[in-house]
């Protein structure tokens, strides 16, 4: 009978390691798919920007969990002549009828952002379409007319929902500056990380019910349009034709004029 001696310190180290790729193994098969999707050459992006010379930037507000602050956000934007896009849910959109025809009638866009407000990525075609179609059906039977834009709970997409939303009749809509509203840091945490990032072609997101926006909403506007920015509704931003989104999600026009001009 053989007898085999293990070194404790070689014994401890190889304990470690299998404890190690044991958590390894766990934390990839979470994360690993969308690492791998990343990379893949055919990785779809939605827009989260546009590539233009003119000053224009465009502000939105998400809609989801309630309405108290919405009849002042919308009476700033009349005071200072800016419109914008309102991104509403489903469930939100049976709430506040009212409120979903008010910001129609005051000559804001309005946007799809699903009708249960699930993480999009995780749902089959089938169910994707559901999601737009139903909160689309709804938006249209309030206002008339059927949303084009739609922006996706928690920012979260794949390439099954971008390219589902584009066969719904969707420009699928993301923001390059996050006001971080939610988060409830105050009015010049807010005020300042939009001011210092914005820049042409910028979409911002804001949430209609965050606590304090009726105080950095003003601000926001008075600076934007002070540094001669135009603020106008996400469809008046983005190119609706003979466009590619680069690698950071930046929209730009296909220039026809040069042969090289290559769109994988």
């Amino acid at each position: 009978m053989k007898v085999i001696l293990i070194n404790k310190k070689k014994l401890l180290l190889f304990l470690i390691l299998i404890l190690f790729f044991s958590g390894s193994m766990i934390y990839f098969n979470d994360i690993g798919y969308k690492v791998l999707e990343v990379l893949a050459s055919d990785k779809m992006l939605p827009i989260y920007s546009v590539n233009t010379e003119e000053k224009k930037v465009a502000i939105s507000f998400d809609a989801a969990w309630g309405d108290q602050f919405t009849d002042g956000i919308l009476d700033i934007l009349d005071k200072y002549k800016v419109k914008t896009t309102f991104f509403l849910v489903g469930f939100w959109v049976d709430r506040y009828p009212d409120m979903v025809k008010k910001i129609y009638e005051r000559g804001h866009e309005i946007g799809n952002h699903s009708t249960t407000h699930p993480h999009m990525s995780k749902l089959s075609r089938e169910e994707i379409i559901k999601e737009l179609n139903t909160t689309g059906e709804k938006i249209y039977n309030i206002t008339g007319k059927r949303p084009n834009l739609f922006r996706p709970p928690f920012g979260d997409y794949n390439n099954t929902l971008i390219k589902t939303a584009k066969e719904c009749g969707y420009y699928t809509i993301q923001w390059d500056v996050d006001s971080l509203d939610w988060k409830e840091l105050g009015v010049k945490p807010v005020v300042d990380r939009v001011t210092r990032n914005i820049k042409n072609g910028s979409i911002v997101l804001f949430h209609n019910n965050a606590k304090y926006v009726l105080e950095y909403l003003p601000l926001v506007i008075e600076k934007l349009q002070k540094e001669g920015y135009k603020i106008v509704p996400i469809s008046e931003l983005i190119i609706k034709k003979d466009y590619y989104i680069d690698h950071t999600g930046r929209q730009r026009k296909i220039d026809k004029s040069k042969s090289n001009n290559c769109i994988k």
